[in-house]
């Protein structure tokens, strides 16, 4: 293939931080939530590469013609690709694109058009651009798509800790995840975590309706605990699971929630899940789709996702980023156990409601430092 670098190529990456970097010269761009995307560009062909290596052409059809004519020829892209409705950003319809028919991703393709949006380059014009600072890799970028349109877009930078700090709070309610901070000097470090990101992180009180065991030690070792939340007509949703514990935690877990276990079906409110085959995904109670904590999906790759429950008694606060529709994106961080409070008292209505942004907005934010709109 015609590319000045061929693929596969390793994305950098970034380092978790609390807060925004105090010292030193950095470019910050809102945290797209999306799927990461390398595009590689050479005369009339294009290949779009996934974080984990793989090719991401067949998934999005409809990125082939915006991406030959919004990038130039000789190119190598660094970006995300995302799905943009009125809402905000469809982390959930991005998923659905990977599908193994052609014709149901032909179909969401006309439905759910998805988006790229590029933040940096590796290459332009036939040059390898990886050694090349990053404060000039973003100039070389903006030139190299000046005239771009959408579906293409350039990520809205900022030069000022201020500006970033705002976008930090503003942008979440388009549906964006965070600030990635750049170090203005540092090269494109594939597979090195090279720069820093700052995401929204918030805490919720959750029910401990259950468990599964570690793949090390079955009936010794706690995987990870399944956490529920309460809605508005008392029934509890399974909203994700707390698994970040050290192997000597999980041994512990397993001998303090032991009398949980005991008689733990009588009452429990996801008994008809558990007394289920355990092949569907979940079920549909009075109209709302409820999660189904042991059943299988496309997305969980063969895993075992068998559980075991608990009684309706104890209480953990945990950390988590963002939620996804009902439940959290990412696992949730166990933070300290709550024997303070009631399991009906951990309801929906406890967590922050971001207050929503319109994309366009985003694109708009920084003034000078903008190049494009959605």
């Amino acid at each position: 293939m015609p590319f000045p670098i061929e693929p596969p190529i390793e994305p950098m990456l970034a380092k978790l931080a609390d807060e925004l970097p105090a010292g030193g010269t950095f470019l910050y761009e809102p945290k797209w939530d999306g799927f990461r995307a390398i595009v590689f560009r050479g005369g009339s062909e294009v290949f779009i590469q996934s974080r984990d290596l793989r090719p991401l052409n067949r998934y999005f059809p409809e990125l082939h013609d915006a991406l030959l004519a919004g990038l130039p020829d000789g190119c190598v892209v660094d970006g995300e690709i995302v799905i943009a409705t009125p809402r905000g950003l469809d982390f959930d319809a991005l998923q659905m694109r990977l599908h193994p028919a052609a014709s149901r991703v032909a179909k969401l393709a006309l439905a759910t058009p998805a988006q790229f949006v590029a933040f940096d380059a590796l290459a332009i014009g036939g040059r390898d651009l990886r050694d090349v600072p990053q404060s000039e890799r973003r100039a070389r970028l903006e030139q190299a798509l000046a005239g771009a349109s959408p579906p293409v877009h350039l990520t809205p930078m900022t030069r000022d800790r201020d500006v970033a700090a705002e976008w930090l709070v503003r942008f979440e309610g388009a549906g964006l995840d965070g600030v990635i901070a750049k170090p203005a000097d540092g090269t494109y470090a594939p597979g090195k975590r090279a720069m820093i990101k700052i995401k929204h992180v918030r805490t919720a009180d959750c029910v401990v309706a259950g468990f599964r065991w570690h793949k090390a030690g079955r009936n010794e070792l706690i995987g990870s605990l399944l956490l529920g939340l309460y809605d508005g007509a008392g029934r509890l949703h399974h909203v994700g699971v707390t698994s970040s514990f050290t192997m000597a935690a999980r041994r512990q877990l397993a001998q303090e929630l032991a009398p949980l276990r005991e008689r733990a079906f009588e009452e429990h409110p996801w008994r008809e899940w558990a007394e289920a085959s355990g092949t569907a995904l979940s079920e549909v109670k009075g109209g709302t789709m409820l999660r189904m904590p042991g059943g299988q999906s496309r997305w969980s790759a063969g895993k075992d996702l068998s559980w075991e429950p608990l009684r309706i008694e104890r209480v953990c606060e945990v950390k988590y980023d963002h939620m996804q529709g009902p439940r959290f994106r990412h696992a949730a961080v166990f933070q300290r156990w709550r024997p303070d409070k009631r399991p009906s008292d951990c309801r929906y209505d406890q967590l922050e409601v971001t207050t929503p942004y319109e994309l366009a907005k985003v694109f708009g934010a920084a003034g000078a430092d903008l190049t494009s709109n959605f």
